[in-house]
């Protein structure tokens, strides 16, 4: 079809109808001498050639129309799509530069790409990897340590950069990760944070071999910091902030295992007086995310989302596990929260490693503290003030809290139509939306945690 084909009916059309005419053979340019019949019928053998060289110009218009259609169509899409990409980018670097420079009056030092490169010694030692890009260990001039994570391009209108730094930028606590400086040049974004020796808080309480072994005053001390870290998010600062990520990974500890709260990638500041907080999505990890960022019907979202975390984290830290352990030898132990709960309801004691008997009321009193923070009903839980109060004071005051809900199985539904669970916390029904996550949490493993 390409190259086309003769057709070869108009000789037999001719010879059929013509005796003693001629007609002009087109394609050969050259007469032939035709014994024709009545004249009209040499018209035939015209409109049969005449067709058949529209049926190959057709053919052929068609496909140089094609052609050029192609060859000057792909480039202007192309184009297209280009200048939408740098539209959507320039907005994007946009609105996180019109940020930068309306809060430049407590922002932390900004760095040009140039000398990112020269405090990471050109991205050499790199110190781990994770779903927001990479991160490095530099050097200040003065000789100081510092981590240095450079993001991949981000979304949501820079979102989770700005979110890192207008949190960390105006915060200065002892159990707060600080913030050195940052860059932006387009593309190009790096957090520069103080190093932290001994790495995230999960390689020490887990039994990976990786960490070093913290006894229980050395872990007690860190739940402190850290609750006071949160606490100061919540209530210390001139705005409120929710950190919404509060787990093992995101705490960080310096050479004197001082804890530092870390990641501020999926905070929200929110003016003080702000009881319930607006949000469009649920955010945060599995595990460790409060349950009225799924279920919508449960409550408003407050900071008490961070206590119900901590409280997971809380339970982590006492018992040296994890709270959902599938791997358990008991299947009574796959929640451990529930399992330990039953047991100090019942008076029993629960399994521990040889410690003293002051070692074992502290740990008994962070696991109290942690069932009290992970109430399924935001109103059941304290507020940080409140936890800080609990883990300093002794443990003969504290009381025993309901039990802890894991699934929405677990409510039971009276004739009046809320729903119940078994430690008598009322609330409302429950939404059966699927878990949806604004953006997937930074998850490194424990060697990349030194870093955040």
């Amino acid at each position: 079809m390409v190259y086309g084909f003769e057709l070869s009916w108009l000789p037999i059309a001719a010879e059929m109808y013509c005796k003693h005419h001629y007609y002009w053979d087109i394609s050969r340019k050259h007469k032939h001498q035709i014994q024709c019949g009545p004249k009209r019928n040499i018209f035939v053998a015209i409109i049969l050639t005449i067709a058949s060289y529209g049926v190959l110009l057709t053919y052929y218009g068609i496909v140089g129309f094609m052609v050029v259609k192609f060859i000057l169509g792909a480039p202007c899409v192309m184009i297209l799509l280009i200048c939408k990409w740098r539209r959507r980018h320039l907005a994007m670097d946009q609105n996180v530069e019109e940020f930068l420079q309306s809060n430049n009056n407590f922002l932390p030092i900004r760095y040009s790409y140039s000398d990112i490169k020269k405090i990471t010694n050109s991205l050499k030692d790199k110190l781990g990897e994770g779903g927001y890009g990479s991160v490095f260990k530099g050097r200040l001039r003065s000789g100081h340590e510092v981590a240095v994570k450079i993001l991949k391009k981000g979304k949501a209108n820079g979102q989770d950069f700005i979110s890192e730094v207008a949190t960390i930028g105006r915060i200065y606590h002892v159990n707060v990760v600080g913030l050195i400086g940052f860059c932006f040049e387009g593309s190009k974004q790096a957090l520069v944070y103080d190093f932290m020796l001994n790495g995230s808080l999960d390689k020490h309480i887990f039994s990976q071999g990786q960490g070093i072994s913290l006894d229980c005053k050395e872990v007690y001390k860190i739940a402190l910091g850290v609750a006071r870290g949160i606490g100061y998010l919540h209530r210390g600062c001139d705005v409120q902030i929710l950190h919404f990520d509060i787990k093992p990974h995101n705490i960080l500890l310096d050479k004197d295992f001082t804890p530092k709260v870390s990641d501020f990638g999926l905070a929200r500041l929110y003016p003080t007086d702000y009881n319930i907080v607006s949000l469009t999505a649920a955010r945060g990890t599995l595990g460790y995310m409060a349950p009225e960022l799924v279920f919508k019907n449960l409550g408003g979202v407050s900071y008490k989302a961070d206590v119900y975390s901590f409280g997971k984290l809380l339970m982590e830290m006492a018992s040296r596990r994890k709270n959902g352990d599938m791997m358990s030898k008991y299947s009574s132990q796959i929640y451990f929260p529930l399992w330990v709960h039953n047991q100090l309801s019942e008076g029993l004691e629960f399994p521990m490693e040889e410690v003293s008997e002051e070692e074992k009321r502290t740990i008994k009193k962070m696991i109290i503290v942690a069932l009290w923070c992970i109430q399924w009903n935001p109103s059941d839980r304290p507020s940080m003030r409140k936890v800080l109060e609990m883990l300093e004071g002794e443990i003969d005051s504290l009381q025993i809290s309901p039990k802890p809900l894991f699934y929405p199985t677990e409510l039971s539904r009276p004739d009046d139509g809320t729903l119940t669970g078994e430690g008598n916390d009322t609330m409302a029904s429950p939404s059966t939306s699927a878990i949806t996550c604004e953006s997937s949490p930074l998850e490194y493993t424990s060697t990349d945690i030194i870093q955040v």
